[in-house]
């Protein structure tokens, strides 16, 4: 079984955890959001299991949220500004991946090539960069703005927006700075590449950007997009893809739809790993692994519930109706992930839930596919969906941290390794490396080529 594929695993850390009461559980830190040494010590657990990346997400706001449930959430509320947190854990780390949000919707695509750039140089290669719009009004009002864009235009910049950032990490060649301290030249002229791009949804970005080639060439690119114009986005850009899929079926039609889109920009659908989003609780047997989860669900706050719900519905206001009753027909409308909200609103129509039990349900890993099990019963499931070939691996979002998330990295990943699922030891020194991705060639490079083949 040792030349089979193998799965590729990312680590999503929230910084207690996924689940909505995860700083309550006596095996969290609850003062997760503000301690490094918290966080030096989960990505170096991470490191140690051979995860490929350990990931950030981020959003430029406080969550707008009834003040019963806020005050009550971690999530919500406040956590470090992600790309400083992984420039510090670059330090403390050597293989492990370092990926982190960064929204189209409210940076300059400057801006964040030359943060990702960085990030890449300090790490040695290891950075990467989840492409995101912003679809909250929160958000919105804190950058002068009267509201949140409209879908579709949102990403319509983001499609403007990465090619920009693309460009600009290309701004230099490899081997343009010299260093020659003998005869005076820092950088060869002609190996310095200015843009010049004339925005229609960005600014005009001229160039070059301040920072060397990125080790890698570009820092990886990682999304989200389950919408029709998120997908069309992931299949142009994304090298791994974190979807929010419920069932084999859905994750099947997704997988297939998004590598299919890939060939029309030219690309090898080997070159995008999707992982699916899986929060696990363990224990030794199942029937303690259910014991730990029900313990879990039951510190959930009803209101708190409500809320996350509402907000992974696209932000729409539930408080007008009872916790015991189904959601609304119609609902309202909504401007936030489609691909949450389809597989949420399905879900409660077909099983018929109430708010509350609907609450229950989707705050646990909020919104993402749950287990609980035995380490043979988790590791079961994830060869089922990789085997089906509906995954590349999985996005493994721990439900509370350290506990969960050293469980995981001490019980499943043993298991994983026996069946030859994953490795054992890391590939390569890159992210790229490990993911089994090629380093792209400069634009500027591929057009030399071109001109001396022509």
């Amino acid at each position: 079984m040792t030349d089979r594929k193998k799965m590729r695993l990312a680590a999503y850390f929230n910084p207690t955890g996924h689940h909505v009461a995860s700083w309550r559980h006596p095996r969290a830190q609850a003062d997760a959001s503000t301690n490094i040494e918290h966080y030096v010590e989960i990505a170096q657990t991470a490191e140690r299991a051979k995860f490929d990346m350990i990931f950030l997400a981020d959003g430029n706001a406080t969550r707008a949220a009834h003040m019963d449930a806020l005050s009550r959430s971690v999530q919500f509320v406040a956590h470090f500004e992600p790309l400083t947190l992984l420039s510090a854990l670059a330090m403390k780390t050597s293989r492990i991946g370092l990926v982190a949000t960064a929204s189209t919707t409210y940076n300059e695509p400057y801006h964040v090539a030359r943060k990702f750039a960085s990030l890449d140089h300090i790490s040695h290669g290891r950075a990467g960069w989840n492409l995101v719009t912003s679809g909250q009004d929160a958000e919105a009002f804190n950058f002068g703005r009267p509201g949140a864009m409209a879908h579709h235009d949102r990403y319509q910049r983001a499609i403007e927006f990465a090619q920009v950032v693309k460009g600009l990490w290309d701004s230099w060649d490899d081997d343009a700075f010299l260093h020659d301290k003998e005869s005076g030249l820092f950088f060869d002229p002609e190996k310095m590449h200015v843009l010049g791009h004339k925005g229609k949804l960005v600014s005009d970005v001229l160039g070059p950007l301040n920072v060397p080639r990125p080790p890698q060439g570009h820092p990886v690119i990682v999304q989200a997009g389950a919408s029709d114009d998120g997908r069309e986005v992931a299949a142009q850009f994304a090298e791994a893809i974190f979807s929010p899929h419920l069932t084999i079926e859905a994750a099947k039609e997704y997988y297939d739809d998004v590598k299919g889109r890939m060939r029309k920009y030219g690309r090898n659908p080997d070159h995008c790993k999707i992982l699916p989003g899986l929060s696990v609780v363990l224990g030794k047997t199942d029937a303690e692994a259910s014991d730990n989860f029900e313990y879990l669900q039951s510190r959930i706050h009803p209101m708190v519930g409500r809320e996350i719900l509402a907000t992974m519905l696209g932000g729409i206001d539930l408080s007008p109706y009872s916790l015991d009753e189904e959601l609304p027909d119609p609902m309202p409308e909504h401007t936030g992930s489609k691909g949450h909200y389809d597989s949420i609103l399905a879900m409660a129509r077909r099983e018929k839930l109430t708010i509350r039990q609907l609450g229950q349900r989707v705050a646990g890993a909020r919104g993402k596919n749950t287990i609980h099990g035995s380490p043979t019963k988790v590791a079961d499931y994830m060869q089922q969906w990789f085997d089906a070939g509906v995954c590349d691996g999985f996005c493994v979002m721990p439900p509370y941290i350290p506990g969960a998330h050293d469980d995981f990295a001490n019980m499943v990943i043993p298991e994983l390794q026996k069946r030859g699922l994953f490795r054992t030891e890391y590939e390569g020194k890159t992210l790229r490396e490990n993911l089994g991705l090629l380093r792209p060639e400069s634009r500027y490079a591929q057009q030399e080529r071109a001109a001396k083949v022509g």
